[in-house]
């Protein structure tokens, strides 16, 4: 099928969203009060942040206030890939923190069980599905690349499955693939939205004070008590955890560790059963390509295909704007690539379109911090794989918080910070070269150029 003509009635919204399970809004804070700890944003970190101080200690009095609605940004437009992960792909983990990467992705593990438990619990309904991802490769250098990390990760007790050509097309039939692997208890895949919106029903079930549409506009430290001021009210607590991702930070050091970078996807129409026996997928795995700029894709609950990822944009200057959500030039690119992995597809439309903003930082990990003598506590940096990632975050924060160490606390990955960012206009240089030669690597079998190894020498290469 034409691409433009696939995608003329795809709405322009995230699908997950658009959805009539989305809950009414909580009440904005339009009073003076008095809380116990304050979480700032409603996306995973905050919801997690809050679900959990309760459950430590119930008699907390924990208010939640976000700007919008509870999971309208990243939360909600996301892919819906929860890895077991904490460090951005096992890759930037042996790179960054090898002494400790074998813990990490242990921890990672348990940390992924621990929510499947907590669906559980709290009978959250979000098409968790334990399906595992599969990594695929469409080039001969990407296969090479695979190969080479398995070697790396033998010893590591991990659950990947090589597979090769013809092992991984009975897994998805796509005439692209020359190899692969099979993480099979390293993700899962869910709705990111009904997620969310089960999270805030669990954190209210337990008394957190959800307050919806109550952006924060200033904060007001008088040495014991942090004061949070909305447009219609304020809340003061001796704890404060921030959870407001790529947004401007109310604290201000933050601003020179996180860029924003805008992420695309695509949502078809429900396949038919013909359509989905042309690809077989009856594993239902997640799927991600070996490519610097790698596509991710799954099968929804109503086995839709989404499909995005490829382009990671960056808009000079830095500016997160709502216009910025929607890029028809990718759409278009994503559309095209869609038909060539899936031939067999090609009779298929797009129902949504949509795109979203992603704090990354220079290790492309989260990091974490205190600030205000200890009273305030941060997570941010998550670059694009924090549905699973942000419970271990919030975890630190209350960690921190609490002011005692913790098998958490100790992590290197944990005490350190990334690099800083150059202010602009030599951010978006940097930037901008960065993206060009990361292109020209997928363009010439994978071979990074002197500005890449550069980077990789300071510690700030890119892995995927």
């Amino acid at each position: 099928m034409d691409p433009l003509k696939a995608l003329a009635d795809a709405e322009r919204k995230p699908y997950w969203l658009d959805s009539p399970a989305r809950p009414e809004p909580r009440p904005r804070l339009d009073r003076s009060t008095r809380a116990d700890l304050v979480v700032v944003g409603g996306g995973f970190s905050g919801l997690w942040t809050a679900l959990m101080a309760k459950e430590r200690d119930p008699s907390l009095d924990v208010v939640l206030l976000e700007g919008r609605r509870i999971g309208w940004a990243a939360t909600g437009r996301n892919g819906g890939f929860c890895m077991a992960t904490l460090t951005h792909g096992l890759a930037n983990g042996l790179e960054r923190w090898p002494d400790e990467v074998a813990r990490l992705e242990q921890m990672g593990v348990e940390n992924l069980d621990e929510i499947e438990r907590t669906l559980e619990r709290y009978g959250v309904d979000c098409s968790f599905e334990r399906t595992g991802e599969l990594h695929v490769a469409t080039e001969q250098w990407q296969l090479d690349a695979l190969q080479e990390h398995l070697s790396q990760i033998a010893g590591l007790g991990l659950d990947y499955v090589p597979l090769d050509r013809e092992q991984v097309r009975a897994e998805v039939n796509s005439p692209t693939y020359l190899g692969g692997m099979w993480d099979r208890r390293g993700c899962a895949m869910l709705d990111p939205a009904r997620l969310a919106w089960g999270l805030r029903e669990a954190c209210l079930r337990l008394g957190v004070r959800v307050h919806e549409r109550s952006p924060v506009r200033a904060l007001h430290d008088d040495g014991i008590t942090i004061t949070l001021r909305t447009p219609l009210g304020a809340v003061s607590a001796p704890h404060v955890a921030l959870a407001t991702g790529v947004f401007p930070p109310l604290l201000r050091r933050l601003k020179h560790f996180v860029v924003p970078v805008y992420d695309y996807a695509l949502m078809t129409e429900p396949l038919t059963d013909a359509q989905l026996a042309e690809v077989g997928w009856h594993n239902r795995q997640g799927v991600g390509d070996s490519a610097n700029r790698f596509h991710y894709y799954r099968l929804t609950d109503d086995n839709r295909i989404l499909w995005g990822g490829y382009d990671a944009v960056y808009y000079n200057g830095g500016l997160v704007r709502p216009e910025y959500d929607q890029r028809d030039e990718t759409f278009l690119t994503l559309a095209e690539h869609f038909y060539d992995t899936f031939p067999q597809l090609d009779a298929v439309r797009f129902s949504h379109r949509w795109g979203g903003v992603i704090d990354t930082c220079s290790r492309f990990s989260a990091f974490y911090g205190r600030a205000h003598g200890g009273r305030l506590v941060y997570a941010v940096g998550y670059t694009g794989m924090g549905v699973g990632a942000t419970r271990f975050g919030a975890n630190v924060m209350l960690d921190l918080l609490a002011g005692r160490p913790t098998e958490r606390t100790e992590l290197r990955m944990v005490q350190e910070k990334p690099i800083p960012f150059p202010p602009e206009p030599v951010r978006s240089g940097v930037i901008q070269v960065t993206r060009w030669s990361i292109a020209q690597a997928d363009e010439h079998q994978g071979r990074r150029n002197l500005w890449l190894r550069t980077l990789d020498r300071m510690g700030l290469g890119f892995d995927s």
